[in-house]
């Protein structure tokens, strides 16, 4: 295993978790690369932690390292929900206080790594210990990330759900919110779905689930 050798006097672990700290892609590049294959490279990322419960994934998040975040998502098999062992937070909580902890002009640049973790699985509903989810731990003044969540929970919960494929394009050029839609179309279920705080195909299922129910009432 990779993670049995030593490199400059620190073990691989340490040194990844040194690389996902201080954006060191080539560092991470180099780890990866020494890899035998595949499941060894999935295993090192997904169960490599620090001494607090941090995942490597976090590290990189509470420090706003997009380059070595690009890097990680692009791995194998690459877990994007796992949970801090002291606050329960996802690395989209992670990355949420990260972008709360900087000046107002980095908020584009936070809420490009957000989209990118979005865009590679990263779930809005899971809530940590605190019972919070991504979105509620966003700064209120910050309207961008607000909406950005917004509409990928939109869109995610409608995924396949429309019969008319032209009505989220619709709704767009109108102007309307899609929270707006989301109220009219889904008020009820709406309210369960908000409860739920497992991963995604746990959410979703138990979503069709009360959908079908309601339905044949």
């Amino acid at each position: 295993m990779a993670d049995e050798h030593e490199h400059e006097g620190a073990s691989v672990k340490e040194q990844l978790i040194e690389a996902c700290r201080r954006n060191n892609v080539d560092l991470l590049t180099e780890i990866i690369g020494n890899c035998k294959n595949d499941d060894e490279i999935s295993d090192l990322l997904n169960n490599t932690t620090t001494i607090m419960g941090n995942h490597l994934y976090h590290e990189a998040a509470l420090q706003g390292n997009y380059e070595v975040i690009d890097l990680l998502l692009d791995q194998p098999n690459f877990e994007c929900d796992p949970l801090a062992r002291t606050n329960g937070d996802t690395p989209l909580h992670s990355a949420i206080r990260w972008i709360n902890s900087e000046p107002a002009a980095q908020r584009e640049f936070g809420n490009a790594l957000v989209e990118m973790m979005l865009e590679a699985g990263s779930s809005t509903r899971v809530k940590n210990k605190a019972k919070l989810t991504p979105l509620q731990l966003v700064d209120p003044t910050n309207k961008g990330l607000r909406e950005l969540i917004q509409k990928h929970e939109y869109m995610a919960l409608n995924a396949g759900d429309f019969v008319d494929d032209a009505k989220p394009a619709a709704a767009a050029k109108s102007g309307k919110s899609a929270l707006v839609d989301v109220k009219q179309d889904e008020s009820s279920d709406d309210d369960d779905d908000a409860e739920f705080s497992g991963s995604d195909e746990e959410e979703r299922a138990e979503w069709e689930r009360r959908r079908k129910a309601k339905k044949s009432r």
